[in-house]
């Protein structure tokens, strides 16, 4: 069973998917994702894997007759893809050489661009779930991708919200972010001539950090090689610091913010990001959505960002230094 169901409430579609239960979790004797498996080929860098228990389909099943006209149900049409890391079962994304993560960078790429030509999906999200805390099922380096049919409402809200300061101001919301934030400079981790990676004013995690495009673009795709392989770098580097604020594996949702797809132009009003939730807020303690961050949408940060941001700079040399030593 896959469709979609309609909350009337907020004005949203869910996405019901009962053959998602089937899923393996954690497995331990057996990788799908590893070569020898049969599932994957013997030899790859990176590797797109059409998702086995997906949520979405391009040929969906017809919804269950349970819809009326007042409780309303739509096909799960969409696409889910599995994006393999590498074929090594351990490694981390920090490990891997900058030339290796470059590769992924343009896997990314070529499959936003092959979703979003299906006119019927209407927004690609790229992500990743590291570590078991946020739900990871299969431990192999592995990262998601998603073809809506319709633009999820956080990323609906995102678009409505610069679209009004575009027209308010006459300037790209995410562009006054950047500059913003890099005139008050204590949350900026680190920038390079493409990429600035900070922790929000805003945050509603303590480790928090976002990615932006420097220059404006609505798109991963709208990179220019250069920057392909600078954000490849930065991804690394951020994951790198990430896992040095510890010593550890930092289990993150890792979320690529694009414009939405086959929706009109959206070159001025969206600009391309990256937003990692982090769900630790020390090396032992978890920074839970409770009751107010779940059923009120009512975020509460319980650091200080521009202190945080401070452990994030150290964490970022930290692993500068220990790159340097390899």
């Amino acid at each position: 069973m896959a469709e979609l169901r309609w909350n009337p409430l907020i004005k949203d579609w869910v996405m019901i998917a009962s053959n998602r239960q089937g899923r393996p979790q954690m497995p331990k004797d057996w990788c799908p994702f590893c070569p020898g498996s049969g599932k994957v080929p013997e030899a790859f860098d990176v590797y797109e894997y059409d998702n086995d228990f997906p949520a979405l389909k391009q040929n969906p099943d017809e919804p269950d007759p349970v819809g009326t006209d007042f409780f309303k149900t739509a096909e799960s049409y969409g696409k889910c893809e599995v994006i393999l890391y590498s074929p090594e079962h351990t490694v981390t994304l920090p490990d891997l050489s900058d030339a290796h993560v470059g590769k992924l960078v343009d896997l990314w790429c070529e499959r936003f661009t092959a979703l979003a030509a299906d006119g019927k999906i209407k927004y690609v999200f790229i992500f990743e779930n590291r570590g078991a805390v946020v739900g990871v099922t299969m431990p192999h380096p592995h990262g998601q991708i998603y073809g809506y049919s319709y633009v999820p409402k956080k990323l609906e809200l995102e678009v409505e919200a610069a679209r009004e300061h575009r027209k308010e101001t006459g300037v790209c919301l995410f562009c006054d972010i950047i500059k913003n934030e890099t005139e008050f400079g204590k949350r900026i981790i680190f920038r390079n001539e493409h990429f600035t990676v900070l922790l929000p004013f805003y945050s509603e995690y303590p480790y928090g950090v976002y990615i932006y495009a420097n220059r404006h673009m609505p798109y991963i795709t709208d990179m220019t090689e250069e920057e392909g392989k600078s954000l490849a770098r930065t991804v690394k580097e951020t994951v790198g610091m990430l896992d040095s604020l510890f010593g550890n594996a930092f289990p993150y949702m890792m979320c690529m913010h694009n414009a939405p797809v086959n929706v009109g132009d959206m070159s001025e009003d969206f600009h391309f990001h990256i937003e990692f939730f982090p769900p630790m807020r020390s090396k032992d303690k978890q920074k839970f959505n409770a009751s107010s961050e779940t059923g009120a949408w009512a975020h509460c940060n319980p650091t200080c960002p521009e202190e945080n941001a401070e452990e994030l700079r150290a964490a970022y040399k930290r692993f500068i230094e220990k790159e340097s030593k390899k």
